[in-house]
């Protein structure tokens, strides 16, 4: 089977991802049942690296989004600071970590989340 970035990159950090306490998403769900974690793509989404007749290089740039249910501000804080530190140890040998956002409340259909997202990257070559 060819490789590709949905299998190769993000459905493997989602696999890596799995034995932390939260409902994992290698993409953008339609619904968020919290806690949630779901891997996003940032801006720039791809830095193209090198380009020939038999692979191409790229890095990618991803965003976790971290997400807890927000009931009680002080236990909702709680819960997303031991959700990132589970994640931060989840990830897997070859990804670049970059920051961790402040929290923010949002709301995603019924649900009002406390979300903070995890910055990082990745290099993957596709051979042509």
């Amino acid at each position: 089977m060819p490789s590709n970035i949905a299998t190769d990159v993000r459905a493997a950090l989602a696999t890596a991802l799995s034995g932390v306490a939260a409902n994992v998403y290698s993409y953008v769900p339609e619904t968020v049942t919290p806690p949630a974690v779901a891997i996003l793509y940032t801006d720039p989404m791809m830095e193209l690296l090198l380009i020939n007749k038999s692979s191409t290089k790229v890095k990618l740039n991803f965003v976790i989004s971290a997400a807890v249910a927000y009931n009680s501000n002080p236990a909702s804080l709680d819960n997303l600071e031991q959700l990132i530190i589970s994640i931060l140890a989840a990830i897997p040998a070859g990804y670049e970590i970059g920051s961790v956002s402040r929290p923010s409340v949002s709301e995603v259909g019924a649900a009002i989340l406390l979300v903070s997202d995890i910055t990082l990257s990745t290099y993957y070559t596709q051979t042509l």
